[in-house]
């Protein structure tokens, strides 16, 4: 389930959609999260506080196959997670979706939920319908897929990995 913002929350949205605000703090709130989420012990990063849903999303480099750990926004659709790679409407998409463009499998840590998952780009009407709820949850997209739009925004869905079950033994 998605927490809506609340009004405070949306005012503030509204100040880092702002082309220089969102230039400013595009490189650096990662690690502000990073720092906030250790001195919190893992139960806030500046994100939340902004009112956006995070999750901490461990995927395996593309080129160097060492794990990378992203606090990224997390949109809730039962068990699936959309992710939408706007990278603040940057000129490249995130690292984070190279990551799992090259290694689908991934772990998800958050408030809400724990374990393993696999990624896949959505597309057609399931691309339509994850990004109208990325929208409906921050307009800032909007402003993103302007500023980007020498490029597509792909969004990532994450599925839970599934255990195979074990044949019976008679």
């Amino acid at each position: 389930m998605i927490r809506k913002p609340n009004v405070l929350q949306k005012l503030i949205h509204r100040f880092v959609m702002w082309r220089p605000v969102t230039a400013f703090f595009a490189p650096r709130v990662h690690r502000l999260d990073k720092t906030i989420l250790k001195l919190t012990r893992g139960k806030f990063t500046l994100s939340e506080i902004l009112g956006w849903n995070i999750i901490q999303l461990t995927t395996l480099g593309a080129k160097t196959g060492q794990p990378r750990t992203m606090p990224l926004i997390g949109l809730f659709d039962g068990e699936k997670i959309a992710l939408i790679a706007s990278s603040f409407g940057r000129k490249h998409n995130p690292a984070w979706y190279y990551n799992l463009k090259a290694h689908p499998e991934c772990q998800v840590q958050s408030s809400q939920r724990t374990g393993a998952y696999i990624a896949r780009e959505a597309e057609g009407d399931e691309y339509k319908k994850y990004w109208q709820l990325g929208v409906s949850y921050y307009e800032g997209y909007e402003k993103y897929k302007e500023r980007a739009s020498h490029r597509h925004i792909p969004v990532m869905l994450l599925e839970p990995k599934r255990k195979k079950k074990k044949p019976p033994l008679f």
